[in-house]
């Protein structure tokens, strides 16, 4: 059998289905920072679901991408942008699951609230490309978007800096420190994840010029 055009939802509904749940898979994240123990295994679970959710999403694209004779931008690229978001869900749910998993309950006031500041800046990120994604058919007027998240992610790298150093001077158990240093790179990759992607979108713009 060719390839035909698939019915159902387009490219574009498919990268701003996957850019929505992002704000959902933050928020839960964000939430599980001043949460108890037992809201964490919760919160935790529930952002697993919307990690399997953002996955159906990105196998969509693929299976899109597949049966696809004509596609609005090129294949290599619309596929590289719904891994890229896709990692920045995976990345989000590990940093939940390691602070689950670590039973990182009792972490420092100074070293939680930068690690907070790294979460403010993926929730950033995420409302900004979820609200960007309904203009992604004119990538060329998304110049802002991109500007931002490469702002942002200036933004995490300062945040993350700072909190390796005011962990690595905390004076905590050796374990402890380790565990936590984990989830500080882990919100770091996702940082860098959403700037992959939005210079992915400005790299379509380039060749859309």
């Amino acid at each position: 059998m060719g390839l035909r055009s698939p019915e159902g939802p387009t490219f574009f509904d498919l990268l701003s289905a996957q850019a929505d749940q992002l704000v959902t898979g933050v928020g839960l994240l964000a939430t599980m920072l001043g949460a108890s123990p037992e809201e964490r295994v919760a919160l935790r679970d529930q952002l697993h679901e919307v990690e399997h959710a953002g996955d159906e999403v990105n196998h969509q694209v693929v299976r899109r991408l597949n049966l696809s004779f004509v596609t609005p931008f090129d294949r290599e690229d619309l596929g590289f942008l719904a891994a890229r978001l896709d990692d920045c869900m995976d990345l989000m749910d590990e940093a939940g699951d390691l602070i689950v998993l670590y039973g990182l309950n009792e972490i420092p006031d100074d070293v939680s609230e930068l690690i907070a500041h790294q979460v403010d800046v993926l929730t950033r990120c995420a409302d900004q490309t979820a609200k960007a994604m309904p203009g992604l058919k004119s990538p060329l007027d998304l110049r802002e978007y991109w500007v931002e998240i490469n702002r942002l992610e200036n933004e995490g790298d300062q945040a993350y800096r700072r909190t390796l150093t005011t962990l690595f001077d905390s004076g905590l158990d050796p374990v402890m420190i380790i565990k936590l240093k984990d989830v500080i790179e882990v919100l770091e990759s996702c940082a860098d994840a959403f700037e992959d992607f939005a210079n992915g979108i400005e790299s379509i713009a380039v060749k859309e010029s």
